[in-house]
């Protein structure tokens, strides 16, 4: 049995993973800590949780959270608060998981320029594997220290990916725009994310290069392709409670036809149990393709009048986008069957 802890569990990330490890038969929760709602039952917050959220919520500084408590902490901040917690508990022999941007990069300079604050540990910076089991899966296995990442470039980098490792596109051309449920820009409410603003609406921003998953999706597609990739990630909010899609765009190098691409794609991920592939002529993937699951459902097309490849990605930006996705490498870095305790069907509604 994998004993865990989670360090910040009343945020959605948080609250999500004590949902989806209430399910995991080989894992025991701990501890769950939360500064603002410390005393409180977690089903309190969430009374959707039922039975899973009988858990009592403590301080950090009240939890005794050591190798001797705990094999594996997951860290459910806000960015720029896990350079504090990461180092203490990597040094006592805990594995951690790390949910935030924190150590996604491994040039401290690269995430102060994205996260416009200075990096508090970067002695480890680079230390953290980056846990996109997909593409980086023999690195995770065994791993002390994962990074995961971010929930936008979980679905444009597993929706490009097939595109860049074949060469079929321009590896400096490609396109992502994509959508997100409110869910994903955290608990804390903000003018943007209130109801008023996004009901019945779409709201871009961080738009034209400046949002922080830009050089995450760079990063993640130039290491697992050894291509120089440059995009252009243009996000917006949509009213809706979680999800991402992405539609990808690509510049085709050669020709190809719809079914050739299709093939291609169901051939790259035929061995990955939480990527489905819809067959040419099946509907194009929608949010509610993948909500509630730990999938990433693609589906793949050529626009034979301007030779460009168009791609839909959809992922539950919570599970596969995060909590899901930590439990994936919780998974591998405990030797355990990678699907362990993780939804193999989304919400029917």
């Amino acid at each position: 049995m994998v004993k865990v802890g989670i360090v910040g569990a009343s945020g959605y990330t948080g609250a999500e993973l004590v949902r989806l490890l209430s399910q995991h038969p080989q894992v025991q929760l701990v501890s769950a800590t939360s500064e603002t709602f410390a005393g409180k039952k977690l089903g309190d917050i969430y009374p959707g949780l039922g039975r899973a959220g009988d858990v009592t919520l403590a301080a950090l500084a009240q939890t005794p959270l050591t190798f001797e408590t705990v094999d594996v902490i997951f860290l459910a901040l806000p960015h720029g608060e896990s350079h504090a917690q990461a180092p203490g508990f990597l040094a006592s022999g805990v594995k951690v998981i790390d949910l935030s941007g924190d150590f996604r990069f491994h040039d401290p300079k690269v995430y102060e320029q994205w996260y416009k604050q200075p990096h508090a540990a970067p002695m480890y910076a680079d230390k953290a594997v980056y846990g996109l089991p997909e593409l980086f899966r023999e690195k995770i296995k065994g791993a002390k220290f994962v990074s995961n990442p971010g929930c936008f470039v979980t679905s444009a980098a597993l929706g490009a990916y097939p595109l860049l490792a074949a060469k079929l596109v321009d590896s400096k051309g490609l396109i992502v725009d994509a959508k997100t449920g409110l869910t994903g820009s955290g608990r804390k409410p903000k003018p943007d994310n209130m109801f008023t603003a996004v009901s019945e609406n779409v709201v871009p921003y961080k738009l034209a290069g400046v949002h922080q998953h830009t050089p995450e999706m760079e990063m993640a597609l130039s290491r697992a392709t050894g291509q120089d990739v440059v995009l252009t990630f243009s996000p917006q909010l949509v009213s809706a409670r979680r999800g991402i899609l992405s539609l990808i765009y690509g510049k085709l190098q050669r020709k190809i036809s719809t079914a050739e691409l299709t093939a291609h794609f169901a051939k790259t991920y035929q061995n990955e149990p939480f990527v489905r592939v819809n067959p040419v002529g099946a509907p194009w993937p929608d949010l509610a393709s993948a909500v509630g699951s730990n999938d990433c459902v693609l589906a793949a097309a050529v626009d034979e009048r301007t030779g460009t490849a168009v791609v839909v990605s959809v992922v539950d930006n919570l599970v596969k986008g995060a909590s899901g996705q930590a439990i994936q490498n919780l998974n591998l870095i405990s030797g355990l069957d990678e699907t362990l305790g993780l939804p193999k069907a989304g919400f029917v509604l």
